[in-house]
């Protein structure tokens, strides 16, 4: 990847910490348009209690004599824990309701006017969209269920233990659902917990896990693991993982690897085809707005997807080598061991009721049950809002917003700012998210100022804020308004703090 120079690193300070500023570049950039494909929660939609948006405000605050702020559009920079809902998402789930009520199981098959997919293709429907998001062909992707499970079901194909090789190593600092599964899966196979190898920062004041780094920890374990699941960017920090390096590293070795690319899909742009990835899960409620708790999404490289069929030489079932076989009277299937259902058969066979399971060749073939329409539903509408434009240009509009974000947080008056990035500084170590550090004592009342104003961002106890500029709704207007209030949120949350240990001082005196 092209090594990204910070456009605005020598931009002189009071131009660029301007409203002016902010706004022009908005201006300036054509991908500002698809803002407008997103519904932006308002201030008041935020603060009130009630279902629905708020009611419009008119007339002066008694207070203060101003015209209330209220239908201002919020600062929504919380895109990595759940994307804003398309306009079209709501349109799409109505035509969706309208054919249930009027065609009933119809909609499984057929083909409507002015409608979508019938629901028993609808997986098929988005494959092609999904692939372009993630590099990979269409076969290699599948909507389905959801991370989590997800996870369980691909490492119950790929997670293969020997008596010499049964390790699995995982980051340390992995999002808390991989290591229960983790720890699980050895539990299924009878293994300790110590069997589970952990990747974790050489400093304790840093959560950077350099990639060679990565890369020594594997050696040092590759005799005896069996598997490495990693993300692909990291939660917390927000590193972006060299995922095409470290799975060259892992098949030097001999061993299967796979990413949980939860913050990753959507986010920056992936070629797993190309980078020989063994497999891959996410989850399409960041990034991809597809609503909250929507179902997921995998990948499976070509190589372990294919079904081979041949001539049976007995009538023996062969199981060897992490090959499964399914023999009938006509021909033998030899395929990738899995647990299989129903919806991953395939669609000639899958209502024949034989018991006969023929996999899917792909991605497809990992289906265990039929998909939520719905949820299918929801997620097309922000596939289509994908398909306006490509990964690599909103990953270009992304480092931008985000590298503006980085130098306003950087530029603080009096000294050095009460918070640090932990995030790498290297944009191409980096998604759209900067994690920021507060000093001690300051989240509570930064958080609670900055939400009073209303600002949307991610805490993670005890002290750390993730702010994400998401490429496809958020704006250099909304990253200053940020940087003005959270700023301000700090100085005078700094200044609390020092009142209270003054007083606590005298009044221990």
């Amino acid at each position: 990847m092209a090594t990204f120079q910070n456009p605005f690193k020598d931009i002189i300070e009071s131009e660029f910490t301007s409203e002016e500023f902010a706004r022009d570049q908005d201006a300036k950039d054509s991908l500002s348009e698809l803002r407008k494909e997103f519904i932006i929660p308002t201030k008041a939609d935020l603060r009130h209690k009630r279902y629905g948006p708020a009611p419009p405000t008119t007339g002066y605050d008694e207070n203060t004599s101003k015209v209330p702020d209220d239908s201002e559009e919020s600062i929504y920079l919380c895109g990595n824990s759940l994307g804003l809902q398309p306009r079209r998402t709501k349109e799409y789930i109505i035509k969706y309701l309208d054919t249930w009520a009027s065609k009933g199981v119809f909609g499984h098959f057929k083909e409507l006017e002015d409608g979508h997919a019938p629901w028993m293709h609808i997986d098929d429907a988005i494959k092609t969209q999904t692939a372009k998001i993630v590099g990979a062909l269409p076969s290699e992707v599948v909507v389905m269920e959801t991370l989590t499970a997800n996870l369980h079901l691909l490492m119950a194909s790929f997670y293969r233990p020997t008596k010499d090789r049964y390790k699995i190593i995982i980051e340390g600092k992995a999002f808390p659902s991989d290591h229960y599964a983790a720890l699980s899966q050895l539990a299924h196979h009878n293994l300790p917990p110590s069997a589970l190898i952990t990747i974790n920062p050489p400093s304790p004041d840093s959560p950077y896990l350099s990639t060679e780094h990565i890369l020594s920890i594997i050696s040092q374990h590759a005799a005896t693991t069996a598997l490495v699941l990693l993300p692909g960017i990291q939660f917390y920090s927000g590193q972006f993982f060299d995922i095409n390096l470290i799975t060259h590293h892992c098949h030097l070795h001999d061993i299967t690897v796979g990413w949980d690319l939860a913050h990753a899909v959507g986010n920056v742009p992936l070629k797993l085809h190309d980078w020989n990835v063994d497999f891959a899960a996410w989850c399409n409620y960041k990034y991809l707005n597809g609503g909250p708790g929507v179902i997921g999404g995998l990948f499976v490289h070509e190589s372990h997807g294919k079904v081979q069929k041949s001539t049976p030489q007995n009538e023996t079932n062969t199981q060897s080598n992490g090959v499964q076989g399914n023999t009938n009277n006509e021909t033998q299937l030899t395929y990738r061991p899995r647990l299989s259902g129903w919806w991953g058969s395939d669609k000639n066979s899958r209502f024949r009721m034989e018991n006969n399971f023929v996999p899917i060749e792909g991605a497809s073939g990992f289906q265990v049950s039929n998909p939520s329409a719905l949820d299918m539903t929801s997620v097309t509408a922000s596939l289509d809002v994908f398909s306006l434009t490509t990964m690599d240009a909103l990953r270009t509009r992304s480092l931008r917003l985000t590298a503006y974000l980085e130098r306003r947080l950087l530029l603080w008056e009096g000294g050095k700012p009460p918070y640090q990035i932990i995030t790498p500084s290297n944009p191409n170590e980096r998604g759209a998210q900067l994690s920021i550090r507060l000093d001690p004592g300051l989240l509570d009342p930064v958080l609670e100022f900055i939400e009073a104003r209303g600002v949307v961002v991610d805490e993670r106890k005890p002290n750390v804020l993730r702010v994400a500029p998401a490429p496809l709704y958020n704006s250099y207007w909304d990253i200053h308004r940020f940087i003005v209030i959270f700023q301000d949120a700090c100085r005078q949350s700094v200044a609390s703090a020092r009142e209270d240990g003054v007083k606590s001082f005298v009044d221990g005196a």
